[in-house]
């Protein structure tokens, strides 16, 4: 039985006992590496709370390279060293967006400020990806998204499998091409997220999300 203590407030959702089990069997009988490690997989509940949650970021699944991914959506460890690929182009939009830069590749800052990064899939083979896109981690964000219902909350949704999560309710959503090479130039480049998500919190009463280095 999976551990759900670490979790906090998400733990009573029902994917934990419904569904875990037989992802879990499935991901285990996995012929390859799966990325990220085995305790990094719900790091992104674990760190971000429901009732802390400001903004959740979607994302597709996991990088699928060695080491590149710490359970956060986007976010790589900073000892990785290697290429940035979606993180790079996130950087990008960043400093044209706020006319200021962004270094720190490990988004641990902004998951403690209330962001929480999600991918639509939790692992990843290690050079396969999308290749878990159908094992049922549809389940849990559909309950995440269900859960953050309660209250207005900001979304950005990248790319196609995140756009299949836009939530009801009175959000602020906003949708763009992902920030993956493949697609970045196809509606993520310009469409300044960061600067929109700051000025809905702020109507809101809400302090602004500081998206640069801490």
């Amino acid at each position: 039985m999976f551990d759900t203590s670490r979790l906090g407030d998400w733990g009573d959702l029902p994917f934990f006992t419904e569904d875990l089990p037989r992802i879990a069997k499935r991901v285990a009988n996995e012929t390859l590496p799966v990325c990220p490690a085995t305790n990094r997989r719900f790091a992104a509940l674990e760190r971000t709370q429901p009732g802390d949650t400001r903004l959740v970021i979607l994302g597709q699944d996991p990088y699928h390279t060695a080491g590149k991914a710490d359970g956060l959506a986007f976010s790589i460890p900073q000892e990785f060293g290697g290429r940035l690929d979606s993180l790079g182009n996130i950087f990008k939009e960043i400093e044209a967006d706020l006319d200021a830069p962004r270094t720190r590749t490990d988004l641990g800052d902004w998951a403690d400020q209330g962001v929480l990064l999600l991918n639509t899939a939790l692992t990843v083979p290690q050079g396969r990806p999308k290749a878990h896109a159908k094992l049922g981690w549809d389940a849990l964000v559909t309950q995440v998204i269900a859960r953050l219902d309660d209250r207005p909350r900001a979304f950005l949704l990248w790319g196609g499998p995140a756009q299949r999560f836009t939530p009801a309710g009175d959000h602020l959503v906003l949708t763009s091409a992902h920030p993956s090479p493949l697609s970045a130039r196809r509606g993520f480049f310009g469409s300044r997220p960061f600067s929109a998500v700051n000025r809905w919190l702020t109507q809101q009463g809400d302090d602004p999300i500081h998206w640069t280095d801490p």
